[in-house]
């Protein structure tokens, strides 16, 4: 991504004092560029772009491991969720520090109102550590496209969201098969009390619904909010660098609304950003109970 950069001249002459304003508009205009990737200065307003999930590749080009910006900023979430994690319990204390304080509730949060809730002690705590992992995981690669410079969440494309869905959908079925090895398919697919008559119509429903269309909703759930959350913020930041700096006259103050709205949005987008952690995590803590039900 190309961003310009304003040279200052080399000499200061008279004419500086009248060329003033102009370099500070053009430094504005920089540091709006680098905030809003996809806001031009041609004249004409540009919208958001499907191209935008799809970046240039930076290193190893043309191999199986090529590493493009969203890649990187995926690195980045992952190891800042190490780095807080580690900082958080490296010198556990009776009375904690602040960031042992953060660590632990983040932890509780996930133990006493997703693991435990819905497993019970027992199983919540046999299955605490993907939930966890799950959660901050969403959490943190959600917080990017909300960060000045990264800009766009490493959730919104396709990779992560599928590898976390096909996590989930795997750990349902091991839960199921090793709760009732013989039993869990069984019921899954014929389900008890059903009149046998109606198996012709209940099983492939049953099908579809448990072993098919669950992972793919987990995984078009949280892709699509993040794709969605970063067109508009780009729409509303972009819209706000044309009217400021390319619109004429009358049409500068409508830079103001949507500026606001620019602002209002992100907000909301951290609500979005920890809500979609939140119920991925929630599904896949449902799934599993489903899989330890009784009748299975």
């Amino acid at each position: 991504m190309l961003y310009s950069v304003v040279n200052p001249p080399p000499f200061v002459d008279a004419r500086a004092e009248l060329t003033a304003p102009k370099q500070e508009k053009a430094l504005l205009e920089t540091a709006v560029n680098l905030l809003v990737p996809s806001a031009t200065g041609d004249g004409e307003f540009h919208g958001p772009s499907i191209n935008e999930f799809f970046p240039d590749v930076i290193f190893f080009a043309d191999t199986p491991f090529e590493i493009n910006r969203i890649i990187l900023i995926r690195f980045l979430s992952v190891a800042v969720l190490m780095l807080v994690f580690w900082l958080g319990t490296r010198r556990m204390k009776v009375i904690p520090t602040r960031m042992q304080s953060i660590a632990e509730m983040g932890l509780d949060f996930v133990r006493v109102n997703i693991a435990e809730d819905l497993l019970g002690k027992k199983d919540g705590r046999r299955f605490l550590p993907l939930l966890t992992t799950i959660f901050f995981m969403v959490l943190f690669m959600n917080v990017t496209g909300i960060i000045p410079f990264l800009n766009i969440a490493g959730t919104s494309v396709i990779g992560v969201p599928l590898l976390l869905g096909v996590i989930s959908y795997g750990t349902f079925i091991y839960a199921g098969v090793k709760k009732s090895p013989a039993k869990f398919f069984r019921n899954s697919l014929f389900p008890p009390g059903v009149p046998p008559a109606l198996y012709i119509i209940v099983t492939p429903i049953e099908f579809i619904s448990t072993f098919l269309v669950r992972p793919v909703t987990l995984t078009l759930r949280l892709m699509m909010n993040m794709i969605v959350g970063h067109l508009l913020l780009v729409l509303f930041f972009s819209a706000t660098h044309f009217f400021f700096f390319t619109a004429d006259g009358g049409f500068k103050l409508f830079g103001a609304g949507t500026l606001v709205f620019g602002f209002a949005f992100t907000l909301f987008e951290v609500l979005i950003a920890v809500l979609q952690a939140y119920i991925f995590a929630l599904l896949t803590a449902v799934y599993i109970q489903l899989a330890l039900a009784e009748e299975h």
